[in-house]
């Protein structure tokens, strides 16, 4: 099965176009709005720290532990994409609960890029992390929080800089509050 939305131009900027997801997951906010292959959310419906929802993964899935991306491929904006990807998150050690149906990924750390909500459409990356397990080294690009150390990042780079997998990916598009 492959991603339903290159039709927005934002997944093939952060998702290679050979890929194939063998995990299928939707982004949850408290408030119940989900990302879910581009629909359409306000900035106000995404302030608040999402849950990871896993619907569609292997039973191998849960033995692993995974690395979520929140990258914006166009920041600021699509009509001046300056810094090209914008760092929203990063949140590593997630695990997945060995379970037929859907289920929320785990969350056994804090974020490593703490969460910021979206302005322009970001993407979702899922990432199997090594089996020898995996941290964000202390120091790294990642821990920057402030704007400045967000910009011009790149979620693939990052991936590959730490041997993680892409396994899984998703987005949503941000509607303006006067739409």
């Amino acid at each position: 099965m492959s991603i339903p939305i290159p039709r927005e131009d934002v997944i093939p900027e952060v998702v290679p176009g050979d890929f194939t997801p063998s995990i299928f997951f939707t982004i949850v906010w408290p408030n119940g709005k989900e990302a879910n292959a581009g629909n359409f959310l306000t900035r106000e419906d995404t302030l608040e720290e999402p849950a990871i929802q896993v619907t569609s993964s292997s039973p191998e899935a849960s033995l692993a532990s995974y690395t979520l991306v929140m990258t914006d491929p166009d920041a600021p904006s699509r009509a001046d994409p300056k810094y090209r990807q914008f760092r929203h998150w990063v949140i590593t050690g997630l695990t997945i609960p060995p379970v037929a149906e859907s289920s929320l990924a785990v969350k056994s750390q804090p974020s490593t890029t703490p969460y910021r909500p979206p302005g322009p459409p970001p993407a979702f990356l899922l990432f199997e992390e090594p089996a020898s397990g995996f941290t964000v080294p202390e120091g790294a690009t990642e821990y920057g929080a402030a704007l400045e150390e967000r910009r011009s990042w790149n979620a693939l780079d990052f991936g590959k800089k730490y041997g993680l997998r892409l396994v899984g990916a998703n987005l949503f598009l941000v509607q303006a509050a006067d739409a």
